[in-house]
Parts: structure tokens; C-alpha cells; sequence
């Protein structure tokens, strides 16, 4: 492939405030479906598993508001880099709770 057909990604694009919303919302959600699924007792598999649905559901769910942006709604556009920080926000969600759940023993206190 010539040189000039790659496109061209500034790395300042991927550190737009934009991208840190999407990364601090994704981390919220993470947190809060992590520490759900880990409270609740109805459907045992989630409760023991908790950090590994939570982030399935919320990787899944980032990737599938991405493709509705760019084939259901009008006046939206899907962008990758978007996915990127919506998961980048869960994967350091995830290793902020195991942080705080070894420090304040959070799994003890069902």
C-alpha cells in the first residue's frame, strides 16, 4: 500500500476531551455494574463472576450504541476511537475496583 493511502491519525485526535468523557462515563458504569452484579444473589454465575460479565456487558454495549450511531440514528456518526475509550474505560474501571477491593475489602461487606 503507497504511503499516501494510509491515513493519517494524529495521536492529539485520540486524547480529545471527547474521548475522556466517553472513558470517565464508561467508567462509572463499569464500577457501578461491577459492584450490582457482586451485590445481587438471584442468578448465581453472576454474582461469583461479577468483573467478567460487568465487562462484557459494558464492552458490548459500547460497541452496540457505536454501530446504532451509524445506522439507526440521522444526525449521528459512529466513530471507532469512541469504542476505544468507552473500553478503555472499563478495562481501568475493572483494575480500579480490584484496587480498592483489596484495599477496603469491598467483596466482605455483602
Amino acid at each position: 500500500m503507497p504511503g499516501r493511502d494510509i491515513p493519517h491519525i494524529s495521536f492529539l485526535e485520540l486524547l480529545s476531551f471527547d474521548k475522556f468523557v466517553h472513558a470517565g462515563i464508561f467508567f462509572v458504569l463499569i464500577l457501578l455494574t461491577v459492584r450490582g452484579l457482586s451485590l445481587q444473589t438471584r442468578f448465581i454465575i453472576l454474582h461469583n463472576n461479577p468483573k467478567s460479565f460487568a465487562a462484557f456487558i459494558c464492552i458490548t454495549y459500547g460497541g452496540l450504541l457505536e454501530i446504532m450511531q451509524a445506522t439507526v440514528f440521522k444526525e449521528r456518526s459512529a466513530d471507532l476511537y469512541d469504542f476505544i475509550a468507552n473500553s478503555f474505560g472499563c478495562i481501568v474501571g475493572i483494575i480500579f475496583y480490584n484496587r480498592i477491593e483489596k484495599k477496603f475489602l469491598i467483596s466482605l461487606i455483602k
